[in-house]
């Protein structure tokens, strides 16, 4: 099998609470969406998606999605997209880094892997375990009090797991994790993720004010060193996030004891090829998962579904539902939540069908 044509369409994502708010006043309120179509001489077409959560979270931007695109497919023309590892190996040789530009190509050879196997994706990364897996919502940041009732409302539709958006004001950020959990229950989890938004003083004023709370701590502060020195002064489980983007760093921060729980996002590694090869060395070395991607719609959750299906569940910390978040289906067939949770497609490949009457044009198209 050999790939005849290589597509990049553009599709905007609406957020149905408005605007989506972290740490430093960032906030998004429209995703910019890539969706990848590789067509191949057998005539199975494979689909992938990436979705940089604007320009300024990860070094990743909408825009530079589909120029690395257009720039990478013309080396992938002819090459057979079931061989994922000379695949990845020929793009990591034309180009260097931008993993994010990677991604929703290796994403789509995995779906036309599952289509030419009959198998859906969530078998070809392991295979499935038990009925569905855990779910948690992201709460955007706002006013303690609000947050607190966006939690609750979520809380009502299933949810128990909770990533609340803090890295603000130190002060109004002890009030969020407080104000949150006094109206959690037992067995619910809250994360307070700062999204790298606080000095190092900053976080450990929280930590130190939050001890008497049950509450995951996730990626205070920017650099390295600086998250394993809040590590170092607080008991709470500790979650890395923004840093781990690479086998390198993961074993690092697990030879440091740098983390209790790591966050996986399939663009930041560059596809569900190495995003599978952190899962599996993660199960090795006896660390939980966070089993996300940066954002996107119908197709990333297609693809995260498979991940976290097949992904032992006393490992998966969480994972999560974008296309939930969303106003605008880009795919049918992808998975849907149910009261808190998810389970993979158990059709061949990815399971999903794109709507192309919403994209146009593709705004990368490149034939032999």
């Amino acid at each position: 099998m050999k790939i005849t044509r290589i597509a990049a369409y553009q599709i905007d994502l609406p957020l149905h609470e408005g605007s989506y708010k972290w740490s430093g006043g960032k906030s998004v309120d429209v995703f910019d969406s890539t969706v990848v179509r590789i067509e191949t001489d057998s005539g199975l077409a494979g689909h992938g998606e990436v979705c940089p959560l604007g320009p300024f979270y990860l070094p990743a931007y909408a825009a530079g999605v589909r120029a690395g695109i257009a720039e990478l497919a013309p080396h992938l023309i002819g090459q057979d997209p079931m061989k994922l590892g000379p695949l990845n190996h020929l793009m990591d040789k034309a180009m260097k880094g931008h993993p994010y530009v990677k991604s929703g190509i290796d994403m789509a050879c995995w779906d036309i892997l599952g289509q030419h196997a009959g198998l859906p994706v969530c078998e070809l990364l392991g295979g499935r375990y038990s009925d569905d897996f855990v779910l948690y919502r992201a709460i955007s940041q706002q006013p303690p009090e609000e947050m607190a009732r966006n939690v609750e409302s979520y809380r009502n539709e299933g949810y128990r797991r909770f990533q609340l958006k803090v890295g603000g004001n130190p002060d109004e950020d002890i009030e969020r994790i407080r104000a949150v959990r006094k109206i959690l229950e037992p067995g619910d989890k809250l994360i307070a993720d700062a999204n790298t938004g606080w000095l190092m003083h900053e976080a450990a004023r929280v930590v130190r004010a939050v001890r008497d709370i049950d509450v995951y701590i996730e990626q205070p502060c920017l650099s390295y060193d600086e998250c394993l020195s809040i590590r170092r002064r607080t008991d709470h489980p500790f979650v890395m996030d923004e840093h781990i983007d690479s086998i390198d760093v993961l074993m690092k921060a697990h030879a440091d004891h740098g983390a209790d729980v790591v966050n996986i996002k399939i663009s930041k590694f560059g596809g569900l090829t190495k995003a599978k090869q952190a899962r599996d060395l993660c199960l090795s070395l006896g660390i939980a998962m966070t089993l996300e991607d940066s954002w996107g719609g119908d197709i990333v959750t297609a693809a995260i579904a498979g991940l976290a299906h097949s992904t032992p569940p006393e490992f998966l910390f969480t994972s999560t539902d974008f296309n939930s978040y969303v106003t605008v289906s880009n795919a049918a067939g992808a998975p849907q939540r149910q009261n808190g949770r998810m389970a993979a497609s158990t059709e061949p490949g990815l399971g999903i069908h794109p709507r192309f009457e919403l994209f146009g044009e593709p705004l990368v198209d490149v034939t032999p």
